[in-house]
């Protein structure tokens, strides 16, 4: 992830300066752990400022509002008991290429600073601080304690010191091509490597976009450098730090993240604001995914593993249910040859009335005779009694099961992370798994958004629309709330897979490629993806049902017609649907 530098704070740092001092805080918001979200009002305007102290994510800058879920932390409490209604009056880096921010708050615009709220965008050590007039800390975003850090501890109470000035020479405009030049190449290396190691302020997106910008390699050794080479290279560093002076930002979108010097563009824009806000807001979402599809496939794993074992006791035991008659019967047999029996028999072979044949049957050898028949006959009332009882409870285990390996698909296919929808797919199924009691509630669970996850969309070569569920929150509502009593219905045959619905206007009837078009996405997006051939039920959806006590996505249906899917035919519909909006 690109960290925020120094040459970024600036940027954001002066259009705050220009258009939000001074400025009326009316709302303070946390959206999550490392988040928080000031609302802020002008005479001409009103936006939420973000600022975050995330370990990988630390930035500031105008944001979009906040989800309307409820703020449950205590740090916002105690920013809105001291900060609601006072004026940002100042927002200033502390020193020249340090990143902390002094945000200022008075009772009125030119009277002293109340409160002084210090952001510190120091990579895992970020942080956010709120002091008085004095700099007495009032509260923190993250406490430090000295078992913490034996460098600087930041708690509540103590006074409030400035982090430890980083070492290095600082960059300057006046500094002449000779001195530069010298410093850099005192000790051959790399030259990314000796520009970090000799100025400090210097972050390494900057060097290397620079390095780059002068058509040389950042791992290029300094002593391999041509004189032409240098000036270029000086040339980029004085227009950089020109541009820090002149505040004459280019911001635009890179391969790999953002520039807002204008070097390595791709995609230009004006909005520096909007450039950070969607970077990192991104970035931290994909991160997010990640830790979440892990958790969320690990517990599912180790659920269907334990139900399998489970389910494998109760099918042993209904097995042992079908020798109940065995036990009977060896206790008949005991009964009309008791004058056979003799004391201390561990075994005794009996013949068979029916078979002719010869049973053994073992006996325990402190018992008699009638007492081994009356064991017999107990086993087998056990066993005849327990078929009644364990059918159900192996029948709720299977249907148990299938739920979650019906879950555990839905996750699998959100492998890969595109968009904040994916996000709020995965947070909607880690909702359906607290409501259903097979995951404990967190505050994490704060952070999904009010509004719904859209499902996939896809046309079909004659142009119909095919929706497609991407967990059971989706398949629910695409089957009973959305389904139209034109459209058709499918699923795959006794497998695990997303609900799938076929477009239909009223009157229109679909031709043939277009069932097979949407039989292969319900292909596609089911536990069998990897076959050449799925069997797919399709029907109207007034023939689908949910019975009572069904969990989320579990329906059962009927008058249902079959076709085979071809999953791999997918990627051609994609192809010639790219090629029609092109």
């Amino acid at each position: 992830m690109q960290s925020f530098d120094v040459t970024t704070l600036t940027a954001i740092c002066r259009i705050l300066q220009t258009n939000w001092i001074p400025s009326r805080l009316e709302q303070i918001y946390q959206r999550d752990r490392y988040t928080i979200s000031l609302a802020l009002r002008t005479l001409k305007t009103r936006s939420w400022l973000t600022i975050s102290w995330h370990p990988q994510a630390a930035r500031i800058c105008i944001s979009t509002p906040p989800p309307r879920t409820p703020d449950t932390f205590t740090f916002s409490d105690q920013l809105r008991h001291q900060l609601n209604g006072y004026v940002l009056t100042s927002l200033e880096m502390i020193e020249p290429w340090e990143r902390v921010v002094d945000l200022q708050f008075a009772k009125r615009p030119g009277e002293p600073p109340v409160w002084h709220l210090f952001l510190e965008i120091m990579g895992k050590y970020s942080n956010v601080i709120l002091t008085d007039a004095k700099q007495q800390i009032i509260t923190v975003g993250h406490q430090v304690t000295a078992n913490q850090s034996s460098v600087r501890t930041i708690k509540t109470g103590e006074p409030y010191k400035f982090p430890p000035a980083l070492t290095g020479t600082l960059p300057k405009l006046e500094e002449s091509y000779e001195c530069w030049q010298e410093r850099i190449n005192l000790i051959p290396g790399s030259l990314e490597k000796q520009l970090l190691n000799n100025y400090r302020g210097l972050s390494p997106v900057v060097a290397r976009s620079m390095i780059q910008t002068a058509n040389l390699d950042p791992k290029q050794s300094t002593d391999t450098l041509r004189t032409s080479d240098w000036h270029k290279l000086f040339d980029l560093w004085q227009t950089w730090l020109t541009i820090l002076v002149t505040a004459d930002f280019k911001p635009g979108w890179t391969y790999e993240g953002y520039t807002v010097v204008g070097w390595g563009i791709v995609k230009s824009s004006s909005d520096i604001q909007t450039i950070i806000d969607q970077y990192y807001q991104n970035q931290t979402n994909y991160q997010i995914f990640k830790q979440l599809h892990h958790q969320l496939l690990q517990k599912l794993s180790f659920l269907i593993k334990k139900l399998k074992v489970k389910a494998s006791n109760f099918t042993q035991k209904l097995k042992q249910s079908t020798e109940a008659g065995q036990y009977r019967q060896q206790g008949d047999l005991l009964m009309a040859h008791l004058h056979l029996w003799q004391p201390g028999m561990k075994s005794i072979v009996l013949r068979n009335f029916e078979t002719e044949t010869q049973v053994k049957i073992y006996l325990d050898p402190k018992k008699n005779a009638v007492k081994n028949a009356q064991y017999f006959y107990k086993q087998h009332q056990k066993l005849k009694r327990s078929r009644s009882v364990v059918e159900p409870l192996l029948a709720e285990v299977k249907a148990e099961i299938n739920y979650l390996v019906q879950v555990e698909e839905s996750v699998n296919q959100l492998d890969v992370y595109n968009s904040s929808q994916d996000l709020q797919t995965l947070q909607e199924i880690r909702e359906e798994l607290i409501q259903q009691n097979y995951l404990k509630s967190s505050t994490q669970s704060n952070s999904i958004n009010s509004c719904e996850s859209q499902p996939y969309q896809y046309i079909t070569p004659s142009g119909l629309e095919v929706w497609v569920g991407r967990n059971n929150r989706q398949n629910d509502r695409l089957t009973f709330c959305t389904a139209g009593d034109y459209d058709l219905w499918f699923h795959t045959q006794e497998s695990a897979g997303s609900h799938v619905l076929l477009r239909l206007e009223p009157g229109k009837k679909p031709n043939k490629v277009d069932l097979q078009c949407a039989a292969d996405w319900a292909a596609y997006y089911s536990r069998a993806r990897f076959s050449k051939h799925v069997p797919i039920v399709y029907t109207e959806p007034k023939y689908v049902y949910k019975p009572k006590g069904y969990k989320p996505g579990m329906v059962i249906y009927k008058q249902e017609k079959l076709l085979w899917g071809q999953p791999h035919k997918t990627q051609a519909y994609l192809k010639n649907q790219k090629q029609t909006e092109n």
